[in-house]
């Protein structure tokens, strides 16, 4: 069933980027959150590497040259770096916290991209139309349980 439910993601992604114009933090994005839906820490962590990967960039941008594809390769490698540090601070703070994780290494890195082309209001809002919208379809479909 989460095969299906990937797909219709990815149909849903594009349909929405074709009619309205935004992205909603990747095309592929929205088919890994529905899939953790149900587990709303990996979603908040995810968002919240996403989010310190758009301020790492912000930050490094004065000192560094960063342009063009520069900039999605750096979102991408950053997003795995904070990841990585997630997947091995958060254990230390709290042993049991294993909901509180990251959803995937590429994830953060493209949410981040879409939140300095399109800013963060914006691609947050299309991810979250997204992913609900998929989610209640996969419910009327019967792919999600």
């Amino acid at each position: 069933m989460e095969y299906e439910l990937i797909f219709v993601a990815l149909l849903a992604s594009l349909l929405f980027i074709g009619v309205t114009g935004f992205y909603p933090g990747g095309i592929i994005v929205p088919s890994y959150l529905v899939l953790f839906i149900h587990q709303p820490g990996r979603l908040l962590g995810t968002l919240i590497a996403a989010l310190l990967t758009y301020l790492c960039y912000k930050l490094l941008s004065r000192y560094l040259i960063i342009f063009g594809r520069r900039i999605f390769v750096f979102m991408v490698l950053v997003g795995a770096l904070w990841t990585f540090c997630w997947m091995q601070v958060v254990p230390i703070l709290s042993p049991g916290s294993l909901e509180f994780r990251v959803i995937g290494w590429v994830i953060p890195g493209l949410i981040a991209n879409n939140f300095e082309k399109q800013g963060i209001v914006s691609t947050t809002a299309s991810l979250v139309t997204v992913t609900v919208t998929v989610y209640l379809l996969g419910r009327l479909l019967g792919l999600v349980a």
